[in-house]
């Protein structure tokens, strides 16, 4: 799992809130450490937190978060400052922007990738402005 940065959990069992198995919620999630899914979710995800859609899980909505595991279904946009992780079985729909991507054998992806510079990944004082510019814009 994703446990290089302290706002994601170390494993999945520490997770801060969950939506269950039997559950169903439309509208706007907003959190701010982590979330587990594992029922039905339609609408649209903001989180500076970890989101892990768990097996069996259906999301229909657009994802910002920190970080996320998908084991579950996902159709929507997923946009990750830091890590995502789609496990074997799951299934994503939409395009993905992520800085660290980890896609399993047995995944279902239909959309396209980018990869997000993270800020410590320039050097401010390495490079002349227009390099800068350049790495910033790219």
């Amino acid at each position: 799992m994703f446990s290089s940065n302290n706002r994601v959990p170390k494993d999945i069992e520490k997770t801060a809130a969950l939506l269950g198995k039997d559950a169903s919620l439309d509208g706007t999630l907003r959190f701010s450490k982590s979330l587990r899914i594992c029922g039905r979710f339609h609408g649209i995800i903001e989180s500076t937190g970890f989101l892990n859609v768990a097996a069996g899980a259906e999301v229909n909505a657009d994802i910002k978060a920190y970080a996320a595991v998908i084991s579950g279904k996902v159709v929507g946009n997923i946009e990750v400052e830091d890590r995502l992780e789609m496990t074997s079985g799951s299934c994503v729909c939409g395009d993905v922007k992520a800085a660290k991507l980890k896609v399993a054998d047995g995944v279902f992806f239909e959309g396209r990738c980018s990869m997000i510079k993270q800020n410590q990944d320039i050097d401010l004082f390495a490079s002349n402005r227009e390099e800068l510019k350049k790495s910033l814009q790219g």
